[in-house]
């Protein structure tokens, strides 16, 4: 018998209150999905959702009969959040679906395990954790966990046509759990459905690349999705500029401890012209932040490998440190593969990332001048207050920020004072 009842997660004493109050009076209950699945592979459990015979009012009844919060979170599809302890446990009736259009689903509400398990996406998704913690598993999904596979439950074009995210979904459980190459039919039947991926929203379609770009390693998955022709069609930036830089990056990541950064591979995968990653952020609707990062990597200044620390400041502080970063790091994953086949490119290496680091510790400074401090040495306020505030953090730049208050408030009487 396989079984999560070991589990810290599982022994919590809201789990415990949940599994209580749905299972009396005829009612069963379970733990599904995510939660189950890696507990068996050894990832850490974020969400627990537990799927159970009763309809959402039945469970919001007994909830608050009970004193615990039950808040209609999806209560259309049948969920229903239970509030307990402080801990939120997702709970969805069993259900079938009536009609699907690829997007939306039209569901009803059942009894029937089998055909609540057979209506999932995955077999590794469809595990069900009883009460005891037993795992019940009515598709296969234990072997397939055993063999690192990531298959559609059922006709892979069927699993698909109920809703076309799930050939991104393929993609990104199969960057984050599986092995070796993917699942054949589930290949066949994603490269298929690449042209019906317009109909999602780019929401959804964003949100799906960047937990693929956020895998550990995402390199087969990008690989493939390139070979089925899925990539191109979410991210048609990429079709020429490829994704080869992907495995150099994810190496030198592994090597220097870097968290993995969904943007940086993001960036490492589309050519650097700002006006198409302008596009390409309005088109994905990418948040303020994600759209701003790609046009600083797009702007930011090249960079040698023989530029000295000093001047590689300056540059920061002129041009901001994301851009120039994500241009370091990645010409420092150039520069380590190719020091694998030429070991007379390991010093260019070295020099990457000895900027790497610099640019990374780099905090701007503060210039100590302000405008009023011009106004109070004479000038009167209008275009030459700028101009001279200008002039001195020009030059307190140039001698790398060492200029104090007193010697730019000297050199700003200086200038007050030099005859027009």
């Amino acid at each position: 018998m396989t079984s999560v009842a070991n589990q810290p997660w599982f022994q919590d004493v809201g789990l415990a209150e949940v599994f209580a109050l749905l299972n009396a009076d005829g009612g069963e209950v379970r733990v599904v999905g995510g939660a189950v699945r890696n507990s068996l592979m050894g990832e850490p459990v974020g969400d627990i959702d537990l799927a159970t015979t009763l309809v959402p009012s039945e469970v919001t009844a007994r909830a608050q009969a009970a004193g615990i919060k039950a808040v209609p979170t999806g209560i259309g599809h049948g969920t229903v959040t239970l509030v307990v302890k402080g801990q939120p446990f997702e709970v969805t009736t069993l259900r079938r679906d009536v009609t699907t259009d690829g997007r939306h689903a039209e569901v009803a509400f059942g009894t029937d395990w089998q055909e609540d398990a057979e209506r999932r996406d995955f077999t590794i998704n469809a595990l069900y954790a009883d009460a005891s913690g037993e795992v019940i598993d009515l598709v296969g999904g234990l072997k397939d966990i055993e063999n690192g596979t990531l298959r559609f439950i059922g006709d892979a074009r069927q699993r698909i046509a109920e809703d076309y995210l799930r050939v991104l979904r393929f993609f990104r459980f199969f960057a984050w759990y599986g092995r070796g190459r993917p699942d054949a039919e589930g290949l066949r039947a994603s490269a298929a459905a690449r042209d019906e991926l317009h109909r999602l929203s780019v929401e959804r379609v964003w949100s799906e690349t960047k937990k693929v770009l956020l895998a550990p390693d995402p390199g087969r998955a990008l690989l493939w999705m390139r070979q089925a022709g899925v990539l191109t069609a979410i991210l048609p930036e990429t079709e020429k500029w490829g994704i080869d830089a992907i495995p150099g990056l994810i190496a030198t990541e592994m090597a220097l401890g870097w968290k993995p950064d969904p943007m940086l591979r993001l960036a490492a995968i589309v050519p650097t012209d700002a006006e198409r990653l302008k596009a390409m952020a309005e088109r994905l609707k990418l948040s303020r932040a994600e759209a701003d990062f790609l046009q600083l990597f797009a702007s930011a200044p090249a960079v040698k490998d023989d530029m000295s620390e000093l001047a590689l400041d300056r540059l920061i502080y002129r041009h901001g440190k994301a851009g120039i970063l994500a241009r370091l790091k990645l010409a420092l994953a150039n520069a380590r593969v190719k020091a694998e086949q030429d070991t007379s490119a390991m010093a260019t290496a070295a020099r990457w990332l000895k900027l790497v680091e610099r640019a990374k510790a780099f905090d701007k400074p503060t210039f100590p001048l302000s405008g009023a401090d011009v106004i109070a040495s004479g000038i009167s306020p209008g275009p030459d207050v700028g101009r001279l505030l200008g002039e001195l953090e020009d030059a307190w730049v140039q001698a790398n920020f060492s200029f104090s208050r007193e010697k730019l408030l000297t050199r700003l009487q200086d200038a007050v004072n030099r005859p027009a």
